[in-house]
Parts: C-alpha cells; sequence; structure tokens
C-alpha cells in the first residue's frame, strides 16, 4: 500500500499546484461568458466544454478546487485548535470541569451534525458576496466540527498527565502554563497533527454537500458543491463524460486523502 500512499500524495500535490496557479493555468475567467458557445463540447479552446451559460468548465473546476483545497485546510485548522483548547483545558483541569465540558460535548455530538450547519447556514444571509460565503461557509465548518476532536484531546491529555514525566516535571517544581506548554504541548502534536488532517477530506465533503443545496459558496464564485449541484440535470444515459469531470476529480481527491491519512502514516 506504500506506492497507492505515493501515488496519492502526488496527486494531491500536481491537483494543488493547478488549483493554486489557476490564474496562469486557467484558459479564461471564471466568470467570463462565451455567449456564442453555451453548453459547447470539448474543443481546443475550451477543452472542458462549457456550461450553460458559456462558461468554461476547465477554468471553473480549477478555480472550484481551489476553494476547497486551501479553504478546507483552513477551516481544519481552526477546528483543531478549538478543539486543543476545549479538550486541552479540561482534561489537564480534570474534576468537575472535564465533566461538564464532556458532558457538554456529548450533547453537541448527539446533534445531527449537518443537518445543524444546515439549519444555521440557512439563518445567516444567503445573499452575499462570493468572499463573504466563503467566510461563513468555513467559519461553520470550523465552528461546528471540534467536538470529536475535543473528546481525543481530551481524552489524551487526561492520560498524558498523569504519566510519569509530568509527574517528575512536578515533583522539579513545573507547574501551571509552565507545565502545560513545556511538557504536554510537545507530546499532543501527533494527536493534533492527525486530527487536523482527518477533518480536511470530511470538511471538503460537507462544503459539496452545502453547495449542492444551494448554501455553500455563492455564484459566479465556483466551488464543488455548485460544480456538482449542475449534475442534477445531468441524465447519466444522455450525459457526456466531460460533463462529469468534476465529480470524478472529487472522488480521486477524497480517496486521496483517505489514502494519506493511515494509521502508520498518522504515528
Amino acid at each position: 500500500m506504500k506506492w497507492a500512499r505515493t501515488a496519492a500524495i502526488v496527486f494531491l500535490v500536481i491537483s494543488g499546484g493547478a488549483c493554486v496557479l489557476a490564474n496562469f493555468v486557467a484558459p479564461a475567467p471564471y466568470a467570463r461568458q462565451f455567449r456564442e458557445d453555451p453548453d459547447a463540447p470539448p474543443s481546443r479552446q475550451h477543452l472542458l466544454g462549457t456550461d450553460d451559460l458559456g462558461r468554461d468548465r476547465l477554468s471553473r473546476l480549477l478555480y472550484g478546487t481551489r476553494v476547497s483545497l486551501l479553504l478546507a485546510p483552513a477551516a481544519a485548522l481552526f477546528s483543531t485548535l478549538l478543539a486543543a483548547l476545549v479538550g486541552g483545558v479540561a482534561g489537564f483541569a480534570g474534576g468537575w470541569l472535564q465533566r461538564s465540558v464532556m458532558a457538554a460535548t456529548d450533547l453537541f455530538l448527539s446533534l445531527p451534525w449537518l443537518f445543524l450547519l444546515i439549519s444555521v447556514r440557512a439563518m445567516l444571509p444567503l445573499n452575499v458576496s462570493p468572499i463573504v460565503s466563503i467566510m461563513i461557509t468555513f467559519a461553520l465548518l470550523g465552528c461546528l466540527g471540534w467536538a470529536g476532536a475535543a473528546r481525543v484531546v481530551c481524552a489524551d491529555v487526561s492520560t498524558l498527565s498523569q504519566s510519569d514525566f509530568m509527574l517528575l516535571a512536578r515533583a522539579s517544581g513545573s507547574g501551571g502554563l509552565r507545565l502545560l506548554w513545556l511538557q504536554l504541548v510537545p507530546n499532543l502534536k501527533p494527536i493534533l497533527y492527525a486530527q487536523f488532517w482527518i477533518s480536511v477530506p470530511v470538511f471538503i465533503l460537507t462544503e459539496a454537500n452545502l453547495g449542492i443545496l444551494g448554501l455553500g459558496v455563492t455564484e459566479p464564485l465556483p466551488s464543488w458543491g455548485g460544480l456538482l449541484r449542475e449534475l442534477q440535470g445531468f441524465s447519466t444515459l444522455t450525459g457526456q463524460w466531460w460533463q462529469f469531470v468534476p465529480l470524478t476529480l472529487f472522488v480521486m481527491v477524497v480517496s486521496s486523502f483517505h489514502l494519506v491519512l493511515t494509521k502508520e502514516e498518522l504515528l
């Protein structure tokens, strides 16, 4: 399986590089309409054809991929930091504070997370600029996706707090923030690293679900959710292959993340 993980890493690097350089690689701006060529098949000018508004599909795919591959890690980072703060403080303090925080976390986890996210997003303004919609979408992902990671962090911090090296550090006079920062945080890095990378594909999938429902990134800025929503009007029998390239790339990227995030890699 090592070759599969290597291939997945190479694919993610190539995909990430292409979307970061979308301004130079894309054949046209993502919002430009070629009104004389709506729903055009692939050609030398439009390698993946155009959509029903005459916009170049390849350009929109590159820019849409950039939205997910750049901002999903940002949301995962925020979510991981929030989980580290909540779970770390609860696990380090112990006692009634840990029980109270974990009870609140269990209550939060008992809620249907995706439906909660959809409900909160639906209550916010929908007629906002694309940049604002990006910030809203991924801020919600970060704020609502911390609970599971917080439980993991709390359990590990609670275990580490009773370990020999922590008892030795306390006996040598360390305490408070010094003990937390110098002894506990370095040993939490592998756990936080794992939680971060596990969250990235989850947030990519969640953004796609929101986009399909029309609650994600707003037009004309493309995202994977918006690109997949276009497939609702296609038939698998009459649709042409180029119409399903966004879905294929989406599945390959998410699958690549799962191939990379094996137990051996995380450890």
